[in-house]
C-alpha cells in the first residue's frame, strides 16, 4: 500500500514539474512566438501575454563616463603647487616676479602650512640666487633656500608665512604600474597651473639618481617611470593620483647625454620632509661605494650565491673606483666584490634599496654591515 502510494506521489511531482517546464517555456517563447505570426496575432490575449517578457539574450551597452577634466580631479593639490622665480639680480628690491630680472622659472609644492616649498633641485639655480614664489591667489613671498638634500635631489625653500595649502601624500606602495596619473607645473611667468595625463609606466627598483651604470651608496634607488609627455615643463612639481593626492615628485638627471625622466615615489619624498622639517638636510650618511643592485636574473647569469645584496662593483675591476679612497667603505676595509646583503637587521632586497636602508641613519653613526667576501659571510662596523 505504501509502495503504491509513494509511487502516485512521484508520478504527480514528475507532471509537476514538467507541467511547470512546459508551462514556462510556452509563457516565454511560444506564445510570444505565436503572438508575431499574422494568424495569431489578432488574438488579444496572446499580445497581452507578451507585452510583459522579459527577452534574456537582450544585449545593452552601457556607457561609462570619466572625468573629462583632470583639472577638477587634481583641484585639492592645484592650491599647493607654486611659480618659484630664480633671479641673480642682486641689487633688486621689491620686485614682483613679473619684474624680476628672472634666470629660470621652476615648479615646487607647498608642504607646510608655515611656508616650506619642495623642489627638484635643477627646477631652480642653486648658486648666487635669489627667489620669489608665487602662489594660486597670486600673492608673491620672498624666499629662502634652506638645503638640497644630497639623496634625493629635493630642494627646499621658505617663505615668511601661515596658513598656505599644504599637499598630502599619498601611500605610494599602493601604486602599481598602469595606474593613471596627473602631473602639475607652474614654471612660466605668471601663475597659470599647466596639467599632464598618463601612466604609471613601471616601477624601476634599479633606478639610481646617481646618473651612472651603477649605483651609489649615497643617491636614491627605485623610482617610477611614467609615459606623460612634455616631462621637462613638470620637473620639480606633483603627479597625483585620480583621488587628488601626490604619489610622486618629477625629477631628472643626466643619463649618457640624455635627460632621463622619473618619478620619485612619494613615500621617499616623506622621509625626506621628515628629514628637513627637523633641519637634518646635512646630516645624510656617507660610505662612499658603488655597487649592483642583486637581482635573480643577475644571480643566475653571473652564478652567484645569493639573489639580493648590493654587489660592490668596477667596470674596470680596480678597487678605486669601487670603494672611494678615505671613505668610510675603505677604512671598514669593504673591498671589490663584496657582496653587503643587510644593514644592520634590515635585509637588502630591490624593495629595500642598500642605499634607502643606508638613509635612515645619519652621518657619525655606526652602523653594522652583513658581507659575503668569497662565500664566507662576516659582519664590518662602519662609522658612516
Amino acid at each position: 500500500m505504501t509502495k503504491k502510494i509513494t509511487k502516485k506521489v512521484i508520478f504527480i511531482l514528475v507532471l509537476m514539474v514538467f507541467g511547470g517546464l512546459g508551462g514556462i517555456i510556452a509563457d516565454r517563447y511560444f506564445f510570444p512566438y505565436l503572438s508575431t505570426t499574422k494568424f495569431f496575432s489578432q488574438y488579444e490575449f496572446l499580445k497581452k501575454g507578451s507585452e510583459d517578457i522579459t527577452i534574456i539574450n537582450r544585449t545593452e551597452q552601457l556607457t561609462v563616463k570619466e572625468e573629462t577634466s583632470i583639472s577638477k580631479i587634481a583641484n585639492q593639490v592645484s592650491s599647493s603647487v607654486v611659480n618659484i622665480v630664480s633671479y641673480t639680480n642682486k641689487d633688486a628690491k621689491n620686485v614682483t616676479a613679473k619684474k624680476a630680472v628672472a634666470s629660470k622659472n621652476g615648479t615646487g609644492v607647498i608642504v607646510t602650512g608655515d611656508g616650506m616649498i619642495l623642489t627638484y633641485a635643477s627646477a631652480i639655480n642653486l648658486a648666487d640666487s635669489k627667489y620669489q614664489v608665487m602662489t594660486y591667489d597670486g600673492a608673491v613671498y620672498e624666499a629662502s633656500l634652506l638645503g638640497v638634500d644630497s639623496y634625493s635631489n629635493l630642494a627646499f625653500l621658505k617663505v615668511n608665512a601661515n596658513n598656505l595649502s599644504a599637499a598630502s601624500f599619498a601611500d605610494s606602495n599602493s601604486i602599481k604600474a598602469g595606474e593613471k596619473v596627473i602631473t602639475i607645473a607652474n614654471s612660466f611667468g605668471s601663475y597659470a597651473n599647466r596639467y599632464a595625463a598618463g601612466l604609471i609606466s613601471d616601477f624601476n627598483p634599479e633606478y639610481n639618481l646617481a646618473g651612472l651604470a651603477i649605483s651609489s651608496s649615497e643617491k636614491l634607488e627605485g623610482v617610477y617611470e611614467a609615459d606623460f609627455n612634455f616631462q621637462k615643463y613638470f620637473i620639480g612639481g606633483p603627479a597625483v593620483d585620480y583621488s587628488g593626492q601626490i604619489v610622486g615628485m618629477a625629477g631628472v638627471v643626466e643619463k649618457n647625454g640624455a635627460s632621463s625622466f622619473f618619478l620619485i615615489p612619494s613615500n621617499k619624498v616623506k622621509l625626506v620632509i621628515e628629514r628637513a622639517i627637523r633641519k637634518e638636510l646635512e646630516a645624510n650618511p656617507v660610505l662612499g661605494a658603488y655597487y649592483i643592485p642583486l637581482s635573480k636574473t643577475y644571480a643566475l647569469e653571473n652564478n652567484l650565491s645569493v639573489e639580493t645584496g648590493a654587489l660592490i662593483y668596477s667596470a674596470s675591476g680596480q678597487q678605486g673606483l669601487a670603494v672611494i679612497a678615505n671613505s668610510p667603505a675603505q677604512k671598514a676595509g669593504l673591498k671589490l666584490n663584496d657582496i653587503i646583503t643587510a644593514v644592520g637587521e634590515q635585509k637588502i632586497t630591490l624593495e629595500k634599496s642598500f642605499s634607502d636602508l643606508l638613509y635612515q641613519h645619519k652621518k657619525g653613526e655606526q652602523i653594522e654591515l652583513t658581507v659575503l667576501r668569497d662565500g664566507q659571510e662576516m659582519k664590518v662596523a662602519v662609522q658612516l
